[in-house]
């Protein structure tokens, strides 16, 4: 589940109100002192870190100097403060960000250069061993930079949701529940058709397409929290949903 602490609590509530999510509190704390603004800049950093290192890898062309650039960003943002400045028009937590980067690296590039790389503060766990890998897999090498932003962005996005629905079902005593219907969900090209999937759990098939309802509306609600978290107003919420949506579906 989604860490709740910094008395940020869900973004959603039951009765469909916006509550007070993650970037609203940090917008809030470059007016005043709002408690838990550091800590929820800090989550929103250590979700979204992979976005921005494959933004800042496509422009350098060096996973060495990438890691250490993407370090020294989060470094400046989380250390410096660099956001406690933020206009609440400044909206979405995604737009800004790659701002803050592009700034950043407009002045920090030929200085990291001209240095011994390595030497910069961890502040963010970049898992390094496996990062280059994962980036060569997944890139999208006829995308542009901004391009592969975006489509990282919004996969993250999807990941964490999928992830905070596995872990409620992990929860519940109900593994192998949930990695049927996330493969019925999915539609994974080898998943197994409903009739057999019902069998192998031991369940009518109409059983099963409840809970597969179910589970896509589960999904679709925590996708909402997610986005929630970074945007500062319901309206900004919907339509990041669609932009979200409109990218993954069009594999940019």
């Amino acid at each position: 589940m989604t860490d709740q602490s910094a008395g940020v609590g869900p973004a959603v509530r039951l009765d469909g109100t916006f509550a007070t999510t993650h970037w609203s509190v940090v917008l809030a704390a470059g007016h005043e002192s709002v408690p838990g603004a550091q800590e929820a800049l800090e989550q929103l950093c250590r979700a979204y870190w992979y976005p921005l290192y494959c933004y800042v890898r496509r422009r350098v062309g060096s996973a060495p100097d990438a890691e250490d650039l993407t370090q020294s960003f989060f470094a400046h943002v989380l250390e410096r403060n660099a956001l406690a400045k933020v206009s609440r028009h400044k909206g979405r937590f995604r737009s800004f960000l790659l701002a803050a980067l592009r700034y950043f690296l407009a002045d920090e590039w030929d200085k990291l250069r001209a240095q011994k790389r390595g030497g910069g503060a961890k502040v963010i766990s970049l898992d390094e061993a496996g990062v280059e890998e994962r980036y060569q897999r997944d890139s999208g090498h006829e995308l542009t930079a901004e391009e592969l932003y975006e489509r990282r962005w919004a996969m993250a996005v999807l990941d964490r949701a999928s992830v905070r629905l596995r872990e409620e079902f992990v929860a519940a005593g109900k593994t192998t529940l949930g990695g049927e219907l996330r493969r019925l969900q999915e539609d994974i090209p080898d998943a197994a058709p409903y009739v057999e999937v019902a069998a192998r759990l031991g369940m009518p098939v109409n059983t099963l397409k409840s809970h597969v309802h179910r589970y896509r509306q589960r999904f679709r609600e925590l996708l909402c929290e997610e986005v929630a978290q970074t945007v500062a107003s319901p309206g900004e919420l919907a339509d990041e949903l669609r932009h979200l949506i409109a990218v993954v579906s069009r594999g940019a």
